[in-house]
């Protein structure tokens, strides 16, 4: 037994490579497949003194190669290829042995999957993967769904190579079937709003104050030291501040401005749009990509297009930079609120049971929008676990409040000269929304009645009601 392998990889790409390495650092014995050996024979030559690898050439062989229950995990490219491994596994698997995937698949297919390999008594384990290769090698952020019983073999094991935070694991049990890659879809999500936000935030500062690259890097880095402290801020210090080479320029000026995506941000507005939740700002991000690759769009409005925007003054270089941080505070706020209620619609939709607070503590560390504030939105849950909406939280409401007139006042000043600031003026749309007494939406059924006879409430009585508008407008009730 003490030969067997304990958890097998097969994929063995940077991500696989790097993830079946973290296993053997952690001194667990490491079964390998590739679909080309040669790759397998790679990592053997360039890292095999790191822990115990068995590496294998067939998909037979590696099977054979692990303990029971046997725990393989997939990492190749989403979709066919994982449905492709998955057929192949199947015939070679013996029940209770646990299949996982842990690349970035969209949760319908997991469901689809865990329920296929339930018919065959097989554990399947959605798992998200969050930190790239960099976490993948020495700690990321892991969002394993599938059956509890599942976790119970393999929890131990993903906890112990996950990043840690003040000695806590950032990976906990999420839900079942295809929770873990909904949650990591959701994070995704709040990233593309999160890269986003601090893009505007730069553009504000190149154009409201002129300032170089290198000039809004030490911005940025200042930045780091507080509130807004994470990793993407860190890294965005660390991009500005960079040279091109070749060209002597700022990196950030030679880089082509089209943003690209893979689809986790098209899928997480999409869900949204059928449970009926605003995330705004996550929106705005993913159509913002859209539009950088607008080509010929961007083109024909650049030649015909007037901006007729004011001269933007900044008389106070300091205040307006403050002004630019609590702006992205603020938004970042929003962002994560709408990610965290799109998670509990979720949860409520497909019967998953998902604790909020844990998905804030295991994204402060490994992951790619790890912050210090995810600290704040922990306890948040810990004083009320069924909080309806983080921005309603006592800290958030005050933080986002005591920021509040810097916020209009950078959406107010980028309108008026011009400089597209979809998310910070989505965020801050949808916070004045949220907090209204009351929603022109009323004037909208009034509408919809008026030409659909789609009813509507009142204010003053319970029931449904529609007005014949076309004929004497008498109110009946439905």
């Amino acid at each position: 037994m003490s030969e067997l392998a304990q958890i097998g990889v097969t994929g063995l790409a940077v991500m696989g490579r790097n993830l079946a390495r973290n296993f053997a650092r952690n001194g667990y014995r490491v079964a390998l497949h590739n679909r080309t050996y040669a790759r397998t024979q790679s990592l053997i030559a360039d890292h095999g003194d790191e822990g115990t690898f068995l590496p294998s050439e067939s998909m037979k062989d590696f099977v054979a190669s692990l303990e029971r229950p046997r725990r393989i995990v997939i990492m190749v490219q989403a979709g066919a290829g994982t449905d492709a491994v998955i057929d192949e596994l199947i015939p070679l698997l013996e029940p209770d042995d646990i299949v996982i995937d842990a690349g970035n698949a969209h949760f319908p297919d997991t469901i689809r999957r865990e329920q296929q390999l339930a018919e065959h008594n097989l554990h399947f384990v959605g798992m998200g993967v969050s930190g790239g290769e960099e976490g993948a090698l020495n700690g990321p952020s892991i969002m394993p769904g599938g059956s509890a019983k599942s976790y119970e073999s393999l929890g131990p094991m993903l906890e112990k190579i996950s990043a840690h935070v003040d000695g806590v694991p950032c990976c906990t049990y999420i839900g079942p079937d295809g929770a873990g890659h909904f949650v990591k879809m959701v994070h995704n999500g709040i990233e593309y709003a999160d890269m986003q936000l601090i893009a505007e935030a730069y553009d504000l500062l190149r154009q409201g104050l002129g300032a170089s690259a290198a000039e809004i890097a030490e911005i940025f880095k200042q930045w780091n030291t507080g509130d807004l402290e994470s990793f993407l801020i860190e890294i965005t210090a660390e991009v500005l501040a960079h040279v091109d080479a070749e060209t002597g320029k700022p990196f950030v000026d030679i880089i082509l401005d089209r943003a690209e995506q893979k689809g986790t941000g098209r899928w997480t507005v999409q869900n949204a749009l059928d449970l009926g939740v605003p995330i705004t700002g996550i929106a705005e991000a993913t159509f913002d990509r859209a539009l950088s690759g607008s080509v010929p769009q961007r083109e024909a409005a650049r030649a015909k297009l007037a901006g007729k925007t004011a001269n933007w003054e900044i008389k106070d270089r300091d205040a307006f930079i403050e002004d630019v941080r609590q702006a992205l505070y603020a938004s970042k706020v929003v962002a994560y609120s709408q990610g965290f209620d799109q998670i509990a619609a979720a949860s409520k939709e497909y019967g998953w049971d998902i604790d909020r607070g844990a998905m804030a503590r295991i994204w402060r560390g490994g992951c790619i929008i790890r912050a210090r504030f995810l600290n704040r939105i922990t306890e948040a849950y810990e004083r009320d676990p069924e909080l309806p909406l983080l921005l309603a939280d006592d800290y958030f409401a005050e933080a986002v409040s005591s920021g509040l007139e810097a916020w209009r006042r950078i959406v107010a000043g980028a309108a008026q000269n011009g400089v597209p600031t979809a998310a910070f003026s989505s965020s801050l749309a949808y916070y004045d929304g949220i907090r209204a007494d009351r929603l022109p939406a009323a004037l909208i059924q009034a509408q919809r009645d008026y030409f659909g006879a789609h009813t509507y409430h009142r204010v003053d009585k319970e029931g449904t009601f529609h007005t014949e508008w076309s004929l004497d407008r008498s109110e009946t009730q439905q």
